[in-house]
């Protein structure tokens, strides 16, 4: 499941400050997309009995009864998440690090949602949370081909980043003009004004701010997992770095429990 409560933010803090010590990867190339594997995976996760089980759940909340039927999409959107090493200004860090591929579920009536598929441990995808709507899919048919869709979570942004810059589609709290382009340069020293402060290792930790609750004990890290894999863990924190009540703005539901 996506993380949510308070209690683990402390263990997911610690884990960003893994994601601080590397990803040397260029900030002058386009990010890595999911290997062919890894896409193969995510699309068996997204059509398996337990995703189905949530998009159901997600339908049924919306009316009250389960859909006649539920398709699921041939098609996965990569999705990627603001990196805690680009918001630090780490040399080479890219702005991005995977977090997810979406892939649409339907109903029969017509309505949509988004099942989110991510790594468990290496060569093992599954779907943790499903939201309302497609705005994954919606968002990636305005990406030029060599772009793809980042997430700024703090502010439930949505940008094209290509291996130049970002340009904003949409955000609850915009922080620059939708549609205005952003050199890397020029969003690190953003991102960085926002959030710069409050990571791991901060003062903002040391007072317990959000994100750092009091008294939690990061587990040991598992061996073996990507960093890939290492985000998705920690992508609870990074959303509550800087403003925990933006996402009650969003339009979508928290994600669904079977």
């Amino acid at each position: 499941m996506a993380c949510r409560k308070s209690s683990v933010f402390g263990a997911l803090a610690a884990a960003c400050a893994l994601l601080l010590t590397g990803g040397t990867a260029s900030a002058s190339v386009a990010v890595p997309p999911p290997t062919p594997a890894d896409f193969a995976a995510a699309m068996t996760a997204a059509k398996s009995d337990s995703a189905l089980s949530y998009a159901k759940t997600n339908f049924r909340q919306a009316h009250g009864t389960d859909p006649a039927t539920v398709t699921v999409a041939d098609r996965g959107v990569p999705v990627y998440v603001l990196n805690p090493a680009f918001v630090a200004g780490t040399q080479g860090a890219p702005a991005g690090v995977l977090q997810y591929i979406a892939v649409t579920a339907t109903a029969n009536t017509g309505e949509t949602a988004t099942l989110r598929a991510a790594p468990e441990s290496p060569g093992t995808w599954a779907v943790g949370s499903v939201f309302s709507g497609n705005d994954e899919e919606t968002l990636s048919a305005r990406l030029r081909p060599d772009a793809v869709l980042l997430s700024e979570p703090q502010i439930n942004g949505w940008y094209e980043l290509s291996s130049t810059g970002v340009t904003l589609l949409q955000a609850s709290l915009p922080q620059s003009p939708v549609n205005q382009f952003l050199s890397l340069a020029e969003y690190q020293k953003q991102v960085k004004s926002r959030y710069g402060d409050k990571m791991p290792g901060s003062t903002y930790e040391k007072e317990h701010g959000i994100g750092f609750a009091r008294g939690d004990a990061p587990p040991p890290a598992a061996p073996g997992l990507s960093t890939v894999a290492i985000v998705f863990i920690v992508i609870g924190g990074v959303v509550v770095l800087a403003v925990a009540g933006v996402l009650v703005l969003r339009r979508r539901r928290r994600p669904e429990t079977p």
